[in-house]
């Protein structure tokens, strides 16, 4: 059931402009698939969701839902693809990988001009900024610790049993990832970044052996994208799948762990680069590797530096990609602009990982 008679979230604005849609329309969809609702609907607006634009609906009975819809404009190749969200939330609600539950998926464009779904509204906690200066030295050593416990179980799922088995191709997750970004990066791009240039030719020719192992992989897992218990330090929803697919497990793990790369003030985050992390409660970048390797059975991991400096690269892609809608006026939130040199930076940051390799 859709949370209810609760107070709702700060980070809501009215619809914007170029997101509105036809919310009579909306009405009639929700009154024929969505369980107990009960019109008058309130729409507002999540001032988040770089990709695809996220939607706070309040019902006449005070029921909460999310809707998640593709922007408007034109989009990149494969981008966007709320179906697969929807497919993926819905296949992990039966698995121990916490999930807010889905009510249904519209893909005619002719309802609100863009595909959607609707799931329910979990009360809890958001963190922005990944320092968790709100919390306690204690509390932040457990949520890191829940954090790598969710991802680890997230990578122990049969894909298969759960329905998944065509969620993505298997093997050769690396090769593929790199063509795409490179790709998705050309298309993007508004200037010469030299390190991209360097990554887009060192990358594929030194993928680590044995690399054809296969997960489901989250694409974007990192506390931001969870819902926290609003008094507990455990995840009770992993959102924003938006990026996922069959991958390699450490693709999602370094991902994670770029935090420990990136400096205070970096971007349009925070990360632990440079502080006293054990002070902070927070665990050194090894020992988080640890316990994602005890969790998971695996002895070690060779070739670290080549999953960051992929990490790097791709949300090198996925940010120039966040900019250029920015400019073009398609981004899903105000902050789109301030990616601009986000790309360049993250370059810098992968080059200087693999240069004396190189």
């Amino acid at each position: 059931m859709s949370s209810s008679a609760a107070a709702l979230p700060e980070n809501l604005t009215p619809v914007r402009e170029a997101h509105r849609f036809d919310e009579g329309a909306l009405v009639e969809y929700m009154k024929q698939h969505v369980d107990g609702f009960a019109p008058p609907l309130s729409v507002r607006q999540f001032d988040g969701g770089q990709s695809n634009p996220t939607f706070h609906l309040t019902d006449g009975k005070g029921r909460q839902y999310v809707l998640r819809k593709k922007p408007p404009g034109k989009l990149l190749p494969s981008a966007h693809a709320v179906d697969r969200e929807y497919k993926i939330t819905s296949a992990l609600a039966k698995t121990d990988v916490p999930v807010a539950r889905t009510f249904c998926l519209c893909d005619d464009p002719a309802v609100i001009g863009t595909a959607f779904y609707i799931m329910e509204f979990l009360q809890g906690r958001i963190f922005r900024d990944p320092l968790l200066p709100e919390c306690s030295k204690q509390e932040r050593a457990a949520i890191t610790d829940n954090m790598n416990d969710v991802l680890a179980r997230l990578h122990k799922v049969d894909y298969r049993a759960i329905g998944l088995g065509d969620y993505g191709k298997e093997g050769q997750y690396f090769e593929r990832q790199i063509s795409r970004w490179t790709s998705q990066y050309d298309l993007a791009k508004t200037e010469e970044i030299p390190e991209m240039e360097r990554l887009k030719v060192w990358l594929p020719a030194n993928i680590p052996p044995g690399s054809d192992e296969t997960t489901i992989a989250h694409g974007d897992y990192r506390l931001e994208n969870t819902i926290v218990h609003p008094t507990e330090p455990r995840i009770i929803a992993v959102l924003d799948w938006e990026l996922s697919t069959l991958g390699h497990p450490l693709a999602d793990l370094s991902y994670n762990c770029m935090i420990y790369h990136f400096g205070k003030g970096y971007g349009a985050t925070n990360g632990l680069a440079g502080l006293d992390v054990k002070a902070m409660g927070f665990p050194t970048e090894q020992e988080y590797l640890d316990a994602y390797c005890r969790r998971t059975g695996r002895d070690g991991i060779p070739y670290w530096d080549f999953y960051m400096a992929f990490s790097m690269f791709r949300l090198a892609g996925i940010a120039q990609g966040v900019y250029k809608r920015g400019l073009d006026g398609n981004s899903a939130s105000t902050t789109a602009l301030n990616f601009g040199n986000r790309a360049r930076t993250l370059a810098e940051l992968a080059w200087n990982l693999i240069k004396h390799r190189a």
